[in-house]
């Protein structure tokens, strides 16, 4: 088993979507998901051929290997797979840019840049954690630190400069969750998140879920609340509605919102009614 960084991305986004895509599970397709993947694809490509155009082609290293990196003059190398071993498992990583920087002075070391482009103006953590993976398979690969990373994106080609060093405990940490994942061979336990909607395995997810009556149907209900619902015997919906009692509210507190009550929603749930502050509506 290799891990990649379609698994590792997976894993951020959903722990269940990581292991069904491990064991080659078909998806059943997501219009959304299907059109990101095709505008990364688009971006990287553009992004890629725009850094070779303002490098003569004697700086530019194309699918060029580790051991080929370590001399040469070259300045930007792309298409370069990576790979390394970790505790019996293999990891590896293609990196479509890494820029090389002189050493700035006698006694220092040249330093490596790897890249990532994402088409998005608006980053987010997960996006810095599939740099600071790129740079982690590619640190062992290579043999050597790699202290930071660079990520292109948005409409005007922006650069943001990661460091990566300081995300390396964070990665492994990560690494070794995905290995105890794919170790076992039965799913971990599904659950629901805000991912779902631009996954390829929603519609199977939701059916399981549905099922199950699973608690997690609840999109407002924090993983912490869950689990201290089912230290409670608690693992249902339906058995969830069953639990809400009425209360008269002081009149100091009738002009405030009513608080959300999980195990109210539960019950129109059950009921098929629609609740508004309070009042059941059929």
């Amino acid at each position: 088993m290799k891990i990649t960084p379609e698994l590792f991305h997976a894993f951020l986004k959903c722990p269940t979507k990581c292991w069904l895509r491990a064991t080659n599970e078909p998806g059943s397709g997501n219009v959304y998901a299907e059109w990101v993947k095709t505008q990364n694809e688009l971006y990287r490509a553009t992004a890629t051929e725009r850094m070779v155009a303002t490098s003569s082609s004697a700086e530019v290293a194309s699918s060029a290997s580790i051991e080929i990196l370590k001399s040469g003059n070259w300045r930007l190398a792309t298409n370069l797979a990576a790979q390394a071993q970790m505790d019996l498992w293999d990891v590896e990583s293609k990196l479509l840019a890494v820029e090389r920087v002189p050493a700035a002075g006698r006694g220092k070391p040249v330093q490596f840049i790897p890249i990532r482009f994402i088409f998005t103006n608006k980053l987010c953590k997960d996006d810095k954690l599939l740099l600071a993976f790129d740079a982690f398979v590619f640190a062992k690969s290579l043999g050597r630190e790699i202290k930071s990373g660079n990520i292109i994106h948005g409409d005007d080609h922006a650069t943001l400069k990661v460091k990566t060093s300081p995300l390396a405990g964070e990665v492994r940490k990560r690494l070794d969750k995905i290995f105890t994942l794919l170790s076992s061979p039965t799913p971990p336990d599904l659950v629901l998140n805000r991912h779902c909607a631009e996954c390829e395995f929603q519609a199977r997810c939701r059916k399981i879920a549905i099922e199950k009556d699973d608690l997690s149907l609840l999109a407002n209900m924090s993983a912490k609340e869950r689990q201290k619902l089912r230290s409670k015997g608690i693992f249902t919906i339906t058995q969830l509605s069953y639990t809400f009692r009425p209360r008269r509210r002081p009149k100091r507190q009738r002009d405030k919102n009513e608080k959300y009550h999980h195990s109210l929603k539960a019950l129109a749930i059950r009921e098929e009614k629609m609740v508004l502050r309070g009042l059941a509506c059929d």
